[in-house]
């Protein structure tokens, strides 16, 4: 992969990973569960560890992580936290399962293509099972409230 392409990748995952920020904050906001809150606020706090980690890889590759992700990012994902809130904790949960999947498979594809690349092979790893242990607490919560 030619360094001008894995740069615009990583940029999509700190741009996604800003979003994810903003969508739980403005979710746990939004409940009146408080575990479920609370939840939503420990994933948020590791998806703000994600945007870090892209941040610091973009910044090591000599490059500036995207101005347009820190402006549209979060817009959008606390306008889809508050709209999601108000749907209830089901469609939240649903909603966060679908998104984490999207991420899942995105860091997947990125890692086949990157390869055994030492740092950042390890913090695409990290950051997928951080988003794979997320998806798996939120399925068992949605069995719990179905």
């Amino acid at each position: 992969m030619h360094e001008k392409e894995l740069i615009a990748k990583l940029n999509w995952f700190y741009s996604l990973e800003l979003n994810q920020v903003d969508l739980y904050t403005a979710q746990a906001h939004a409940m009146e569960d408080i575990y479920l809150a609370k939840t939503l606020a420990r994933i948020a706090a590791i998806e703000q560890q994600h945007v870090d980690n892209m941040a610091a890889e973009i910044k090591r590759r000599g490059a500036e992580p995207t101005r347009l992700g820190d402006v549209i990012s979060p817009l959008l994902g606390k306008t889809a936290g508050f709209l999601s809130g108000l749907a209830g904790p089901k469609a939240i949960l649903k909603l966060d399962i679908n998104l984490e999947e999207k991420a899942m498979k995105d860091y997947k594809d990125l890692i086949v293509r990157v390869g055994n690349d030492g740092h950042l092979f390890d913090v695409l790893w990290d950051n997928l099972i951080d988003e794979d242990i997320h998806t798996a607490w939120f399925a068992n919560k949605l069995r719990e409230l179905e």
